[in-house]
């Protein structure tokens, strides 16, 4: 149960003359949207003493990450994967009270695709792990893994840092990858980083990511499986964190407008209009660039946020009989509808439940639900000979993910020409594409704007 969760409207200033430039101490910022990144400056202020009100629009918290509950069984909107090198999620994640190691499934970096690829890190110095990975590679000829090794020495060399971007194919034909190391390694590799085809991903954020996780430590590498749902995992419990700490957090309550007062903003919200000191918009991109297109010193903000494209990822949910299980927790296919695969059984005590993924845009739109379950049934029984027959499923389509994490994309700042109006979300300028820890780096960001003004 999350405390203080409600539509109560959230009490009115205490103080008079709150000022927008905030040479008062007392502030009383508003969030809107109980996403990653909006509880995540929300925490970030409350770890200050700064009382927080959140406002989010549906019934439960998490955003894009977030809890489902089908046939009585615990489900995420889309299966994640957080890396070691996460540091801002995970910290945010034990602060408000979780445990790393019981709340994940900690695995070594390791890619497999079913019979065709390997890639495995062993617990190594950097960065040795890596080339010892890239070198003993299985499913590439000694020449791929060679060329595979040097294309990270040289991204090292360059310390990852490209002198202007290009798409991720381009970059990885310039340094002679094949295509059959693009195939199995790169492309893998980069779908799931970025959510994005890479013929159109941004070889920058690409290499934004190869620093940090496969270029860093071997902790940095490892990979975390959530055991429990995403709203569980960080932004039920950031709410109880607020709770405790003077916050409040609103659920069922959608923002209807944001108006810039002279020394305040007002929120026009299903319960009411209020004011706060600080507004720090953490919506969905859409909804972002819908609530600032009213205010005319944010109209050019708005359009850089409606120009952004999107990509899906659809989950699909096979509850099979317990016994079923796969080879281990997480695989991946080769040219087939499914990408990766994961066993929910050894990941979160949910035997003969499979989740598979497909990530970004690609021939499975073309399929409806029905179809979809059918072809992915197919691929599990011809790649792993699974051939019973599936208790029930569920498809979860997100077609609007992630952001297209394309070359060169034009993303809004945090901060806006207006002082006490702040974005928050992945979306927002950054290093990293459409991640969790993206959003929450995003949020903590934010929130440390509105901190350094007292």
């Amino acid at each position: 149960m999350v405390a203080e969760l409600g539509t109560t409207p959230p009490p009115q200033p205490s103080h008079e003359g709150r000022r927008s430039n905030c040479e008062s101490q007392f502030l009383n910022p508003a969030i809107i949207g109980g996403g990653y990144a909006g509880m995540s400056a929300a925490v970030t202020l409350a770890a200050q003493g700064i009382p927080v009100t959140v406002f989010e629009s549906a019934k439960q918290l998490g955003g894009r990450a977030r809890g489902v509950l089908q046939n009585n069984t615990q489900l995420d909107n889309g299966q994640h994967i957080l890396l070691g090198c996460y540091r801002q999620t995970l910290k945010l994640i034990e602060h408000v009270g979780g445990n790393i190691e019981q709340d994940f499934l900690r695995l070594p970096l390791q890619l497999t695709l079913h019979h065709c690829f390997e890639l495995k890190a062993p617990n190594l110095p950097a960065p040795l792990h890596l080339l010892f990975a890239l070198l003993s590679a299985k499913g590439l000829s000694l020449a791929e893994r060679i060329k595979a090794a040097r294309f990270m020495l040289t991204m090292r060399r360059i310390k990852f840092k490209l002198p202007y971007d290009l798409s991720a194919l381009e970059l990885l034909q310039a340094h002679h990858q094949s295509e059959d190391l693009i195939r199995l390694m790169w492309e893998p590799i980069c779908i799931s980083a970025l959510n994005t085809p890479i013929n159109k991903a941004s070889a920058q954020i690409l290499l934004n990511v190869l620093r940090d996780s496969l270029n860093g430590s071997f902790a940095d590498s490892e990979m975390l499986l959530p055991r429990i749902d995403f709203s569980a995992l960080f932004p039920d419990r950031a709410a109880e964190y607020l709770a405790k700490h003077n916050g409040k957090v609103l659920t069922s309550s959608g923002v209807e407008a944001i108006i810039p007062r002279e020394n305040s903003v007002e929120l026009v919200t299903t319960q009411g209009a209020y004011q706060f000191s600080h507004v720090i918009c953490a919506a969905s991109p859409a909804i972002s660039a819908r609530l600032i297109s009213t205010i005319p010193a944010l109209v050019t903000i708005s359009n850089q946020i409606d120009a952004i494209t999107y990509q899906p990822i659809y989950t699909v949910y096979l509850q099979y009989p317990a016994h079923i299980a796969l080879p281990q927790a997480m695989l991946g296919f080769d040219r087939c509808f499914t990408q990766w695969i994961f066993d929910k059984g050894q990941i979160a005590d949910q035997p003969g439940l499979i989740a598979a993924v497909i990530s970004a845009e690609g021939r499975h739109q073309e399929l409806d639900h029905d179809q979809l379950v059918k072809k992915v049934i197919q691929e599990l029984r011809e790649q792993l000979g699974i051939v019973e027959e599936p208790l029930w499923h569920q498809v979860i389509a997100e077609k609007r993910a992630t952001f297209s994490c394309e070359v060169n994309l034009s993303r809004p700042a945090n901060t806006t020409p207006i002082g006490n109006i702040v974005l928050a979300g992945d979306f927002t300028a950054g290093d990293y594409p459409a991640t969790l820890e993206g959003a929450v780096m995003s949020g903590i960001k934010a929130a440390k704007e509105i901190i350094s003004t007292i």
